[in-house]
């Protein structure tokens, strides 16, 4: 089938502002992270559903754990990436997670349903939620320019949503026929799939994409600094970065609050029902999101500017919360994550890949996956405990929460006007808000 009669071809075209030389990388790269997002959410859904069998405080421990295994996960990755080639990186990120999965395939099937064996694996599979996506988004910051970027991520994003959709739908019909301990080599198998995508990515750069001496040239013979812990001064040091890491603390503060509510509402249903649950809101939310990036945000981005787009969902929150704490109920709950995640994975994410097409190499190889698992994963932990807190030494309950939430919602609003503005003014070069200091 010619890409002229491919009916995903026509329907990115007729979507998007996609330029006929950068259809086959648009395609390839929809590939990449729909394959990526589909291994992942083939096991979020088991994941999600331990969740419920700990209280919230050893749910906080887990949280807890999950950072620290993070932190050293992105120091080890800061040392590679230091000394190996960035082609051999890429795809041995890949390798590595498919075989740590093959690997708990056979700690199920050697020693049962062990606890020790469900919490390593949910801790290992957090990690992994955040790690895999991240390194996908450093390739695409280096693979296209700023201008490609504008148009082309969010159709990218709808790959991502694509895969988050099939990966559910194939939990819920066939779970039953080929268990939930061989979802685990079906995952591992998909990760294996990306490895020649990157390579013909490559090709593609210097070639049809025009982006021979783009920043950040992923797979080229180039070696960064060897300092392994550049990633963590150079955030620390960047007022843009550290506007980046307070605006997913406050993203994290609203997936906390409704996760943990959300477990202790399906807590008295047993582990398959909770699975099965879980992959159907998976499924809703992400139904609705890739509708609404196909349509909507890569014009939004174009059309209203960065701080628009950034503020869109936070502001949604707000009412979402209020609505929550006026009628404290599972469906409304479940409706409020639904438009969330699927506003995040249309919108918010996109728009937030897009400031680091204005970073330097250094800056997204190293500093990137820091805010992406690090504090991303210290956001997780300092929101569980004060989660937890105001649970269990003032006794909110989920209307409570909500107006805790909606105050949160409102902060996460100013600072995402401010960091799209900051993003504004280094575009057009009027500011150096993006220096370090």
């Amino acid at each position: 089938m010619t890409e002229r009669s491919n009916p995903l071809s026509r329907l990115i075209k007729a979507t998007a502002k996609v330029e006929a030389h950068e259809l086959k990388a648009t395609l390839l790269s929809f590939s990449f992270v729909f394959v990526i997002m589909m291994a992942y959410f083939i096991l979020r859904p088991a994941r999600d559903a331990l969740s419920s069998d700990w209280t919230d405080v050893q749910l906080s421990w887990l949280w807890t754990s999950t950072f620290v295994f993070s932190a050293l996960a992105v120091s080890v990755y800061g040392a590679v990436i230091s000394r190996v080639r960035f082609k051999v990186i890429l795809p041995g990120v890949y390798v590595f997670f498919a075989i740590s999965f093959a690997g708990f395939y056979v700690a199920g099937s050697t020693l049962g349903d062990n606890d020790l064996v469900n919490r390593i694996f949910y801790v290992w599979t957090s990690v992994f939620s955040l790690f895999h996506l991240s390194v996908f988004w450093t390739f695409m910051s280096g693979l296209y320019s700023k201008e490609q970027a504008k148009r082309l991520f969010s159709v990218i994003a709808v790959g991502a949503m694509a895969g988050a959709i099939a990966g559910p739908l194939f939990v819920t019909l066939y779970r039953e026929a080929i268990g939930e301990l061989n979802m685990l080599l079906v995952s591992a198998t998909l990760l294996l799939v990306p490895i020649p995508i990157i390579a013909k990515l490559d090709q593609l750069r210097s070639s049809e994409l025009g982006n021979a001496d783009a920043q950040g040239d992923l797979l080229r013979g180039n070696r960064l600094g060897t300092n392994p812990f550049a990633g963590f001064t150079n955030f620390v040091n960047n007022r843009y970065l550290l506007w980046i890491g307070l605006f997913i603390l406050l993203y994290v503060v609203m997936n906390t609050f409704i996760y943990f509510e959300l477990r202790k509402a399906l807590g008295d249903l047993d582990r398959e029902q909770r699975t099965l649950i879980w992959a159907q809101i998976d499924l809703a939310i992400n139904i609705l999101a890739i509708f609404t990036a196909l349509f909507a945000t890569g014009r939004l981005t174009t059309k209203f500017g960065m701080s628009k787009t950034l503020a869109l969902i936070p502001f949604l929150m707000i009412g979402g919360w209020l609505v929550v704490a006026a009628s404290p109920a599972l469906a409304t709950l479940i409706a409020v994550q639904i438009i969330r995640r699927a506003g995040n994975y249309a919108i918010t994410r996109p728009g937030r890949e897009m400031l680091f097409t204005l970073v330097d190499s250094e800056t997204r190889f190293k500093s990137k996956p820091v805010i992406d698992t690090v504090v991303y994963r210290g956001s997780d932990v300092a929101t569980a405990w004060f989660y937890t807190k105001l649970v269990s030494a003032f006794g909110l309950g989920l209307a409570g929460i909500a107006v805790v939430g909606a105050v949160v919602a409102a902060a996460w609003v100013a600072t995402a006007v401010h960091l799209g503005r900051m993003f504004e003014q280094m575009e057009t070069g009027d500011s150096d808000s993006g220096s370090t200091e």
